[in-house]
């Protein structure tokens, strides 16, 4: 949802510095065009960052410890270019 907000905000951005051309008194159309198109790129760049953090694989490992009787839980996180072990 974060990489097509992202979008969306640049292309409205850019809709509304470059195609409109109409001038407005109290607001400077060009300056908001401009900050959407920004905020759109950011709003991009933190989306493909927090997918690519999503990516690795999480594998929990619950076993009895015979010894002690005592439950232990592993929890491993791996990125899909880490081996197989």
């Amino acid at each position: 949802m974060g990489i097509g907000t992202g979008i969306f905000l640049f292309v409205v951005g850019a809709i509304i510095t470059f195609a409109l051309n109409f001038e407005v008194q109290f607001v400077n159309l060009d300056l908001i065009g401009y900050l959407l198109m920004g905020a759109g790129i950011v709003i991009f760049i933190i989306s493909l960052i927090m997918v690519m953090k999503k990516r690795g694989t999480s594998e929990t490992v619950r076993s009895v410890d015979n010894a002690g009787g005592e439950r232990v839980t592993r929890r491993e996180t791996r990125s899909d270019s880490d081996p197989l072990v």
